[in-house]
């Protein structure tokens, strides 16, 4: 089963959403500003980032980035073994691929689909299996 593991929130103004997440949920956020990207902790875990494991059962930390195509509201991910088999998977099923597998640093790899009933959602796909 595949889990969903990540979210992105997008925001026009960075700055002001830090802070408005920071300052009402206590959340942690690192910015990256050579990426115009921002890591949110929702929760303690071994790493900030996709990579990072919550020490909650359950849990899952995220990102924040400009708003723009296709991020225009929030996203979750679904970790895949696969992104290219998903895509298939997802195009057979009535979905359909928006953005094809791009890859992400050094990390691993993203996409993004619209489902059936028109939501957008992010695949991820780790570089190195975990």
């Amino acid at each position: 089963m595949d889990k969903v593991i990540f979210f992105e929130i997008p925001a026009d103004q960075p700055k002001r959403a830090r802070e408005f997440y920071e300052t009402t949920f206590g959340w942690k956020m690192n910015e990256i500003p050579s990426m115009h990207y921002t890591q949110i902790g929702t929760v303690e875990a071994d790493m900030m980032g996709v990579r990072g494991t919550p020490k909650e059962p359950g849990a899952i930390n995220g990102g924040m980035v400009e708003r723009g195509d296709p991020v225009k509201s929030p996203i979750i991910y679904i970790r895949v073994s696969n992104i290219d088999e998903a895509a298939l998977s997802i195009e057979k099923n009535g979905g359909k691929i928006l953005t094809p597998k791009s890859p992400v640093g050094n990390f691993g790899f993203a996409a993004y689909f619209r489902d059936t009933e028109g939501n957008i959602v992010g695949l991820w796909q780790f570089a190195t299996p975990k």
